[in-house]
């Protein structure tokens, strides 16, 4: 168990430019994210570092070799283990403090009786399949007093300066994005209230083949990309960021 001291001093970077109040709010955080492969574990990572006090993590996908290459959870000794308790390891030990809750399944229509979205003030979106993502979209943007912040894709990308911020129906260039809004439409099922996303316009063709790629049309995935670490991490920071600035709003 850490001592107040040691607490104090694991966050003393955050406090002195950020100042008391807002380390206070931080720790008084509650977050849930929702996907912990390439962009959702270096949100995480990141969240843990700056002191939020609360955070769900949830995916029911365990850590496979393909990973390797970007994503926080996934070293060699890793593969086969299911990717929440990897990732539960190390952010209790970058805070031990830390309240950690692992919830190693997936998101979906049905299932999202189950996630009192309500209960956090932060959602952080960053799942891969269409359906599961709309569905997450409508369910977080009903709740009043929640905020929503949302991954689009981050694969087919190599440009970090094109990585970008806006709300969800002024994203341009985005293949995700466009989809989404076209399953929305055509359902007639629509966000209730604005969000904002991480995006790119980027978007690169696959040069090579997938020979060297086993098991990954999993979790609703609809196809195998291409993807980079210094992407999908800049994504996850910048969710992460987005989280940290609406959290800490009120003590600017």
């Amino acid at each position: 168990m850490m001592t107040d001291s040691t607490s104090s001093e694991r966050l003393s970077r955050v406090t002195r430019l950020l100042g008391s109040a807002a380390t206070e709010a931080l720790q008084n955080a509650r977050v849930i994210i929702f996907g912990i492969g390439g962009v959702g574990s270096w949100t995480a990572e990141c969240l843990a570092r700056s002191g939020v006090g609360t955070l769900t993590i949830v995916d029911a996908d365990v850590v496979a070799e393909s990973n390797i290459n970007r994503q926080l959870v996934a070293t060699v000794s890793a593969i086969g283990r299911p990717k929440t308790e990897v990732l539960a390891e190390r952010l209790l030990d970058i805070n031990p403090d830390l309240n950690l809750t692992c919830r190693p399944e997936r998101y979906t229509a049905e299932t999202a009786p189950t996630f009192s979205l309500e209960d956090y003030d932060i959602v952080v979106d960053a799942i891969d399949s269409l359906a599961d993502k709309a569905s997450l979209i409508v369910h977080a943007t009903s709740l009043p007093g929640v905020t929503l912040i949302s991954s689009m894709g981050a694969a087919l990308k190599s440009d970090p300066t094109r990585i970008a911020v806006a709300e969800f129906w002024k994203v341009k260039g985005c293949p995700l994005a466009a989809a989404l809004r076209r399953r929305f439409k055509k359902s007639g099922i629509m966000p209730r209230r604005k969000f904002k996303c991480v995006y790119s316009d980027e978007l690169l063709p696959n040069r090579g083949d997938n020979t060297g790629s086993r098991g990954t049309m999993t979790f609703g995935k609809v196809a195998v990309n291409g993807a980079l670490c210094h992407i999908t991490a800049i994504f996850g920071f910048t969710l992460a960021g987005l989280a940290v600035e609406k959290l800490i709003q009120e003590h600017r």
